[in-house]
């Protein structure tokens, strides 16, 4: 071979392993293995990304108390000041409704066009924010409808179950009226989740709303009340109320489980519907 005096045989040497290496790396990215896991990959990601977007949609859907979570967490934030009302969300009981009978409190007519049966946790933030509201359902129905309060304490709330006790003693001694002023101050006064109402209290309450002060303890510290607010909390449940407030609209086409704390807009939607 002649002498080319402009030959760098390093050179050449290094030019001829780019090559080789470059061909190398092009045949490793055109591999279809490769390909085909890198599509899995991708695709696992994806869809572990649209699962987190799912699941926390609806964790902040709120105003409800799971059994099992409490606090603000457990529901979700409150709709946005100035958000327009969503509709009423329908669930379709998994049991029959147990029916009105002269145990249970009632304000209104039994005989109303729409009836809705509430079940109710005295210490559920979200249950505190519903009692106004379904107040202002009777302030505006009038005898159109008739609210119906049953007992529902979770299990997480220390003194739901003894506030209920203490709210029938209050109906024994001094009738429907009576317990409905009890359990109206209960609510005021609550700061919720779980021990927002002293026990403590329960007895002076009594007697600031006009009840026996000893009368009153007896039957307290009795329990004769404690299976009643169990049957209502069993009847619930098997009607299919999964957590508080959980409301029925009976009307004349059959009843509608409202689950949550909605607005008064959301409420009104499902009462004019049952009307």
């Amino acid at each position: 071979m002649p002498f080319d005096p402009d030959f760098d045989s390093s050179s050449a040497k290094a030019s001829a392993d780019r090559q080789k290496s470059g061909q190398s790396t092009i045949n490793l990215k055109l591999k279809p293995q490769t390909m085909f896991i890198a599509g899995i990959v991708g695709g696992v990601m994806a869809l572990c990304t649209i699962g987190f977007v799912v699941l926390l949609t609806m964790f902040l859907k709120g105003g409800v108390n799971l059994p099992g979570k409490s606090g603000l967490a457990a529901a979700g934030a409150p709709p946005a000041v100035g958000a327009p009302p969503s509709p009423a969300p329908e669930a379709a009981p998994s049991g029959p409704v147990p029916p009105v009978t002269k145990n249970d409190h009632i304000l209104g007519s039994p005989n109303a066009k729409v009836v809705l049966i509430e079940y109710s946790d005295t210490e559920c933030p979200f249950c505190k924010r519903f009692h106004s509201t379904m107040q202002r359902v009777k302030q505006e129905y009038g005898d159109k409808v008739a609210w119906v309060y049953r007992h529902y304490p979770l299990s997480f709330h220390a003194n739901a179950a003894k506030e209920d006790e203490a709210s029938e003693c209050a109906a024994e001694l001094g009738g429907n009226k009576a317990f409905w002023t009890y359990l109206d101050k209960i609510f005021e006064r609550t700061t919720s989740n779980g021990t927002g109402f002293a026990l403590d209290k329960l007895v002076p309450l009594a007697k600031e709303i006009g009840l026996n002060e000893s009368a009153f303890k007896k039957c307290l510290d009795s329990g004769k009340y404690a299976q009643h607010v169990q049957d209502d909390l069993n009847g619930g449940q098997a009607a299919g109320v999964q957590g508080t407030p959980g409301t029925f609209v009976v009307g004349k086409n059959g009843s509608q489980l409202i689950p949550g704390a909605l607005p008064y807009e959301s409420i009104k939607q499902a009462i004019d519907a049952a009307l």
